[in-house]
């Protein structure tokens, strides 16, 4: 069995893993990490192996100082990827984003792909059917954009994510929501137009903690799976061991 681990921005999600099949998934806190290792072994006595990829800043002596039975692996830009990367600056790339890339490369296999995370941040990763990784883009995902209306403005309020019920808000309130929701559902469609212009026929994968209510909204046919980055670490863990 496997443990996956993705420590994000904001939050930390896990998921164990006996082959292909997701047995057990949390989301949580970093101040929760250590405790919630401890459950998930305990409930889980047969994981051998946890995988963690992290963006954030997590102390890796947190993983290190678990089971000594357990193997851990952190995903670095050392490891072996099942795509050639053709970004300029290859070690400023996320590992979020090479998980994410990996995963799209082996499960839509001869294919272009387009992967699109909507978290903290709003990536766009793309792979073509040469599983040649090629860039992306990054923007500021739905929480983001609330609080930067809110921070960076005099008078403007901190509101939570709803859909609009309007197109033209008729309240502040209101036109803050249709700003930030249509913005950012436009930005997705209009950028998915961009692809198709280059890159006629590719699958879209959308994932991250806004998947779910973009996915609904956009007019484009889309993969959602909110749990597509902790898949992925599965998937990239079974390549490095059939590769070794």
């Amino acid at each position: 069995m496997l443990l996956a681990i993705d420590v994000g921005n904001t939050r930390i999600k896990s998921a164990v893993f006996e082959n292909d099949i997701i047995l057990e998934q949390s989301v949580f806190l970093k101040n929760e990490l250590e405790k919630k290792i401890k459950n998930i072994l305990k409930n889980f006595p047969k994981v051998t192996n946890l995988v963690v990829a992290s963006v954030g800043n997590l102390e890796k002596d947190v993983f290190l100082k678990q089971d000594k039975n357990l193997k851990v692996d952190f995903i670095t830009h050392e490891n072996q990827f099942p795509f050639e990367n053709r970004y300029a600056t290859p070690k400023t790339l996320g590992i979020d984003r090479m998980v994410l890339a990996s995963g799209a490369t082996l499960q839509f296999k001869n294919q272009n792909r387009l992967v699109i995370d909507a978290g903290t941040c709003i990536t766009y990763d793309f792979i073509n059917d040469n599983d040649e990784y090629l860039g992306g883009a990054i923007s500021p995902g739905l929480r983001l954009r609330y609080e930067a209306l809110h921070n960076f403005t005099a008078k403007l309020p901190l509101l939570a994510l709803e859909n609009p019920e309007n197109f033209i808000g008729n309240s502040t309130a209101e036109s803050i929501h249709s700003g930030v929701v249509n913005g950012v559902l436009n930005e997705i469609d209009g950028f998915i137009a961009e692809y198709k212009q280059i890159y006629p026929k590719f699958t879209i994968i959308l994932t991250g903690g806004d998947a779910v209510f973009l996915a609904k909204r956009l007019k484009n046919t889309i993969f959602a799976n909110s749990n597509f980055l902790l898949e992925s670490l599965n998937h990239l863990f079974q390549y490095k061991i059939n590769n070794d």
